[in-house]
């Protein structure tokens, strides 16, 4: 059976470039580990050559890799000309996980206005849809992050931060490319908290566990140790419930993130 410390991951983001991060999660046997290619429109676009070298980096070494869309680029969008744009975005990601031999891709719900809520999340919701559908072609797996909380007098609030949001667009969406990406700093904003969120949802769909200590106020990433969560809990509740996927982590720096893995490991055998 592979360790929780096997399983605990880093989002490299786009800290360094993509072959570097292949070589860096490699090199520390950081098994899970996510880039996002926004940075590096060749890589995104085509860029065959290197999509191949990263591929034959991958072959063998026991690491896995995922991409990380942009939050910012907005899932909802419902404006002529950058609509299109929006889906074409989304179709480019999931044909460049394909060619980088990348195993899942994460992405988001989008973002309202307030006073569009409910026109932003039909789109979100159709265009999640046409994206799974053409996941499905291609053989790519998608994770849908549930989002952070933005204060109440926010004009701009993401969509997929609750329950109730998270669930308009999973029980909407039956396929199998679509998955959960469970971030449970974002859970310990909400009211509610990481329990109730965990057993709001079917741990059965979750793909990865997204983990970033915070304070349970406002969004932030902070190391593992500086907020308030409960890790011991979280992982007894989430462990217990039958989940054996990917934890990732995703804030500072990637020393930071390097020894955080041995502290996320040590509270999880302690649970």
């Amino acid at each position: 059976m592979t360790s929780i410390r096997d399983r605990i991951g880093v989002d490299v983001g786009r800290r360094v470039p993509a072959e570097d991060a292949v070589d860096w999660a490699i090199r520390n046997d950081v098994r899970f580990f996510e880039i996002c290619l926004d940075p590096d429109p060749e890589l995104l676009i085509d860029g065959a050559a290197r999509a191949k070298t990263i591929r034959d980096k991958l072959e063998g070494s026991g690491v896995a890799l995922g991409l990380h869309t942009l939050s910012a680029v907005n899932m909802a969008e419902n404006s002529p000309i950058i609509a299109e744009a929006v889906d074409e975005y989304f179709r480019a990601y999931v044909r460049a996980t394909k060619r980088l031999g990348a195993e899942w891709m994460v992405l988001h719900a989008g973002f309202h206005f307030t006073k569009d809520k409910e026109a932003r999340m039909k789109a979100g919701l159709e265009r999640l849809k046409r994206i799974a559908a053409y996941a499905e072609t291609e053989g790519v797996m998608l994770f849908l992050e549930n989002m952070n909380p933005e204060p109440a007098d926010a004009e701009v609030k993401y969509l997929g931060q609750d329950l109730e949001e998270c669930h308009y667009y999973f029980d909407q969406i039956d396929s199998p490319a679509l998955k959960w990406s469970y971030t449970v700093n974002h859970a310990h904003i909400l009211p509610i908290g990481i329990a109730a969120f965990t057993r709001g949802m079917d741990i059965a769909r979750c793909g990865q566990v997204r983990v970033a200590d915070c304070r349970g106020t406002v969004e932030e990433h902070l190391r593992i140790g500086e907020g308030t969560i409960d890790f011991a809990a979280m992982f007894k509740d989430i462990e217990g419930r039958g989940f054996r996927g990917p934890y990732i982590q995703g804030y500072t720096t990637l020393d930071d993130m390097l020894a955080g893995r041995e502290t996320l490991a040590r509270i999880a055998a302690g649970a």
